[in-house]
């Protein structure tokens, strides 16, 4: 059995925009002798090599922040007409399944994924989608991962794309870019350009009407065949929230 870590590594880097850095404090306490005296332990019970514990502090992380999963909830209050789910209330059974992924790395910066990519990359593949199967989308835009180019760069998956895959019965899927939509400013330049409303945050809006669950920000998907292998995906259980980092594995056997 091989296991492939698909999560980033969670740490601070100046090249994140400022809503997204992640800030860390690590510590070792220096006063960890005299809470455990107040707790009763005479010192000349101390082990000889107990210098105090380390503790480490996460002052600053988003749940959008580093490799993560989104609810429902974070693409409006409501989905499917029914109010949207958190993040704590993903259905354990869909956190792990089949993994599939399709290969999108010739699409270029800005160009949305669209059905016929779709369509074109399983039939490469020769893969057929069932319902639990976890669908990953991958770009290669992994390598800039650390860089200032990150998070404005990439294609990214149209509604209409998002939707074809729901018509499958696929509720989780991923995506190796730092977001699951075309980059911020391709969305904003299309919506000018056309003076079409709908085109901003497309394919996220698709959960407002279709419930399902997507990770922004996986790594190493280049590693993976197209199929034959397994996706854990097992986000924090933090109530109420929008999304929570996620440690994402996938085990080829």
């Amino acid at each position: 059995m091989k296991l492939i870590d698909l999560s980033k590594p969670i740490q601070y880097n100046r090249n994140d925009p400022f809503f997204m850095q992640v800030r860390i404090r690590h510590k070792r306490h220096a006063t960890a002798r005299l809470l455990v005296r107040l707790l009763g332990l005479p010192f000349r019970l101390f082990p000889n090599d107990f210098v105090g514990w380390a503790d480490d502090t996460i002052t600053k992380m988003g749940v959008h922040s580093t490799t993560h999963i989104d609810a429902p909830w974070h693409y409006g209050p409501t989905s499917g007409g029914r109010p949207a789910k958190t993040i704590d209330e993903i259905p354990l059974e869909r956190c792990i399944g089949p993994g599939v992924v399709l290969d999108m790395t010739h699409k270029a910066d800005d160009d949305p994924i669209t059905v016929h990519d779709m369509e074109a990359a399983l039939t490469r593949t020769g893969t057929n989608l069932i319902e639990d199967s976890i669908v990953l989308i991958r770009t290669g835009r992994d390598k800039l991962v650390g860089t200032k180019a990150y998070w404005k760069t990439g294609t990214g998956m149209s509604a209409a794309a998002t939707n074809w895959l729901l018509d499958r019965g696929i509720c989780v899927m991923g995506i190796d870019q730092w977001g699951w939509d075309l980059p911020f400013h391709a969305q904003i330049a299309r919506s000018k350009a056309t003076d079409d409303s709908t085109l901003f945050w497309e394919a996220h809006r698709v959960g407002q009407r279709r419930p399902y669950w997507h990770m922004e920000q996986l790594i190493n998907l280049g590693a993976l065949p197209p199929h034959g292998f397994e996706v854990a995906v097992f986000p924090l259980r933090i109530v109420g929230a929008s999304a929570a980092p996620a440690r994402v594995v996938a085990i080829i056997r």
